[in-house]
């Protein structure tokens, strides 16, 4: 079985001098199916380790539930990644960042209005002692240690920029070794943080991007034994709403990466590949003001969303060439690609009118957060009615995140926490009006003090200064939608609206929905969440995996939730649209 050591000089691996060739490949964001090519396509790179993050959230939706299944089996992923002949290093949390939503953590914690996540609130620490022993007790035959591919573990995720407290890393470190891990632990943080995030007798790590050389020096400086290594070289970077397409040039990285190589530096690529934030599960950042992670998660890395080498791939490939013997064959090709032209969607079922059948309403003296609701993602439908007619204001003290308001069904704003907006002005039209507010949770803060983010209405809710007192509140995860009531319609529903539409394949292959004309929503294929698209961009297509079609007939459906085209289409391409680029 293989052992790692470390020793002043470096790595050891069974006794011999060994370096990580690693790259970020998130399984959470991959189709299952899609393992293995992706796991075979960084073998043939040159790399000799897989990276992954562990996202709490998904695994544990509720405090008595555990997920290890389906796109969540971490175990058959390790067993692949073994196959392959990879080792990873084991990114298990509890709060991973990445982009993700929350950055990992449950939303269930936050049903406690005090709660101080990543600290030794005993709630917190509580939760996260229950978590590692459901995970780590069937992974522990995938430890090195036991003859599998899990070679280290990372304790917390750069924690050295969230706080300084050394107890709480102790507990989280002690917590993963009483739950059987006994391969080596290491800490992450970029450089400046490193004193504030590392643990004593733990492996410190840095991440960095570039300046490669200043910055492994910097490492050294402050841990003059032991290997150099960056936990996070990062190549690219994320997209979020409303800016550009971030790219890096290709050569520029390969030369960072080679002047890591260069210095004797193990290196993990941020990302290797990328993948999606399917359904609802992208992240966002809060230096002040709110900024949602766009569906795709491309991150500009070797391989791209669809899992096809890019340039950089070849570029890596051959920086990883001067350092480490090649495997055989050549840069794997671009797999099948998918097109379908005008796919029309010819039902329709509006989202208000049939928000019963989609959720049982829940009544409140004040709008109850979505966390009250127990719901994790998607959408929370407020109503209550309007004791008088005439102009009104409405005053909410905090939108997470953006919520479209309705009188009596018919749209008369938005209110967004991006845009630090709080007050709407409108007219009801007769007393007895329903005011319904529609929330949508665009993703939970995932860096910084923010992660303590609660989404739906919270604080006080006035109109004309009153705050009603009777609400109906439906949670619309929309985890499921054979309750939308679908019907053949030439018009549009005013308002949020679903819609459906069937389309022929002969051969499932990978493709791109392209929703040209469309606004803002989801959409979903054969039940499938593709995830988030919005007309700001810079994103304009979302990624679907050849899996979740199938040979014959398959079902999109689209949920709209202003004014799509009137014609009502879409279109599947071969090629993706991620936007204008800013390198």
């Amino acid at each position: 079985m293989p052992e790692l050591q470390i020793d002043k000089a470096g790595f050891l691996l069974d006794g011999q001098p060994f370096r990580f060739l690693s790259g970020g490949l998130h399984y959470f964001r991959v189709h299952p199916d899609q393992w293995r090519d992706r796991l075979r396509k960084a073998r043939l790179m040159g790399l000799n380790t897989v990276e992954t993050y562990v996202p709490w959230n998904l695994h544990q939706p509720r405090p008595d539930r555990f997920v290890l299944d389906g796109g969540l089996d971490l175990p058959r992923f390790l067993e692949l990644a073994a196959a392959e002949g990879l080792y990873v290093l084991l990114r298990p949390g509890p709060y991973i960042c990445a982009e993700w939503e929350g950055g990992g953590l449950p939303s269930w914690l936050l049903t406690e209005p005090d709660i101080r996540l990543r600290s030794r609130d005993p709630r917190f620490l509580a939760a996260v002692d229950d978590f590692f022993d459901r995970l780590l007790t069937p992974l522990r035959p995938h430890l090195a240690s036991r003859g599998g591919p899990v070679l280290a573990v990372q304790v917390e995720n750069e924690y050295g920029a969230y706080g300084d407290d050394t107890a709480y890393l102790e507990h989280i470190a002690d917590s993963l070794r009483r739950c059987g891990v006994d391969v080596p632990l290491f800490t992450c943080d970029q450089p400046v943080d490193l004193e504030r995030g590392s643990l004593p007798g733990v492996l410190a790590t840095a991440n960095f991007g570039s300046r490669s050389a200043r910055h492994l020096a910097d490492l050294r400086a402050q841990r003059p034994e032991g290997p150099l290594m960056t936990t996070e070289f990062w190549l690219g970077w994320f997209d979020r709403w409303g800016a550009r397409h971030v790219v890096r040039d290709p050569d520029d990285a390969a030369r960072e990466l080679d002047e890591a190589l260069a210095a004797g530096a193990s290196v993990n690529l941020y990302m290797f590949h990328g993948g999606t934030n399917f359904g609802f599960t992208n992240g966002a950042n809060d230096k002040h003001t709110y900024r949602p992670t766009v569906t795709s998660y491309d991150y500009d890395a070797p391989l791209d969303e669809a899992g096809d080498p890019t340039p950089k791939y070849t570029a890596f490939r051959d920086a990883i060439a001067k350092h480490a013997p090649l495997p055989a064959g050549p840069v794997p090709a671009p797999g099948a690609k998918l097109t379908v032209p005008t796919v029309a969607l010819t039902e329709s079922a509006g989202l208000l009118p049939c928000a019963d059948a989609l959720a049982e309403p829940v009544d409140s003296r004040r709008p109850l957060t979505m966390e009250e609701l127990e719901q994790d993602f998607g959408f929370v439908l407020y109503e209550t009615t309007l004791p008088l007619r005439g102009p009104a204001l409405l005053e909410i003290e905090h939108v997470r995140d953006r919520a479209q308001v309705f009188v009596d069904g018919q749209p008369v704003g938005v209110l967004e926490r991006e845009n630090h907006e709080h007050a709407l002005a409108f007219t009801a039209p007769r007393a007895g009006s329903v005011l319904s507010i529609l929330v949508e949770n665009q993703g939970r803060v995932n860096y910084g003090q923010g992660i303590h983010d609660r989404k739906g209405l919270l604080g006080t809710v006035l109109v004309d200064g009153v705050a009603p007192t009777a609400w109906t509140n439906r949670p619309l995860p929309l985890t499921a939608l054979e309750a939308v009531p679908f019907s053949a319609t030439t018009s549009t529903p005013v308002g949020p609206a679903f819609h459906r539409g069937t389309f022929e394949v002969t051969e499932p292959a990978d493709t791109f929905l392209h929703l040209d004309g469309w606004t803002k929503g989801n959409a979903w294929v054969n039940g499938f969440p593709l995830g988030r698209y919005w007309s700001r961009g810079p994103q304009r297509s979302l990624y679907v995996p050849a899996p979740v079609l199938r040979s014959g007939t398959n079902e999109l459906v689209v949920l709209e939730l202003h004014a799509g085209p009137r014609a009502r289409t879409v279109d599947f391409r071969a090629t993706p649209d991620l936007g204008p680029t800013e390198e």
